[in-house]
């Protein structure tokens, strides 16, 4: 998606921000163009809102543009959520945590009474994992077991890694195995549920019933997908 196309669905999700909202703020290059909209909007109309970002990159973003930010200290509960994705399917099924961001955002989008993913139209795909590895956050402690046990569900993991040499952390300090399934995924919900078994998986890129309206950007315009 260009540019454009990206800043004009970002742009689309901020206008459905109204006063009072709790927001959760999700993470990624077109989030960034919602981040900035939002802030134009709190600056312009005022609007008394909050949100709880998704990872330290959305924090840094939402403090630039002017965004107050709280955490689940304060409040549990979130009105609206905001985010990308990776790959998404007609049943609204996502893959996501390319950014490394799998558990804050499934953490967020979990509380949220409403969530809205917005995607390009690349990102919509008939069956999840075909062109696009699922990340699955495991802890650092044993992370060979994990890889041993992911790999017998008939997936090739491997650990993401930075910098050529030093394996990818996430923001809570974790590791990502990301898992190439040859024909894709065929069973989401199974999976999820075989993944989440394995001690040391804290969390897998599968985010199911978490999506309610769906933003596509294209050349000419944004389709608009819901439920």
């Amino acid at each position: 998606m260009t540019n454009e196309a990206k800043k004009a669905v970002g742009y689309k999700a901020a206008e459905k921000v109204t006063d009072g909202k709790k927001l959760g703020l999700g993470t990624g290059s077109t989030v960034e163009y919602y981040l900035e909209r939002l802030g134009q909007r709190i600056k312009d109309e005022r609007l008394n809102v909050v949100g709880i970002p998704t990872s330290i990159e959305t924090e840094k973003k939402a403090i630039e543009f002017g965004i107050p930010l709280t955490t689940f200290d304060e409040i549990q509960t979130l009105d609206l959520y905001v985010d990308g994705a990776d790959q998404i399917d007609p049943c609204f099924r996502m893959i996501k945590g390319g950014g490394g961001a799998l558990l804050r955002e499934k953490m967020v989008a979990s509380c949220s009474a409403y969530k809205v993913i917005i995607v390009d139209e690349s990102k919509v795909v008939n069956r999840l994992g075909t062109t696009f590895a699922l990340p699955v956050e495991v802890v650092p402690f044993g992370w060979k077991l994990c890889e041993k046990r992911i790999e017998e569900m008939g997936c090739t993991p491997w650990l993401r890694i930075m910098n050529g040499s030093v394996p990818f952390l996430t923001n809570n300090g974790n590791y990502i195995l990301d898992c190439r399934f040859p024909e894709g995924i065929k069973e989401p919900e199974e999976l999820e549920l075989r993944l989440t078994k394995i001690p040391g998986v804290l969390c897998t890129g599968l985010f199911i019933n978490l999506a309610d309206e769906v933003l596509v950007g294209h050349e000419n315009g944004i389709e608009i997908l819901k439920k």
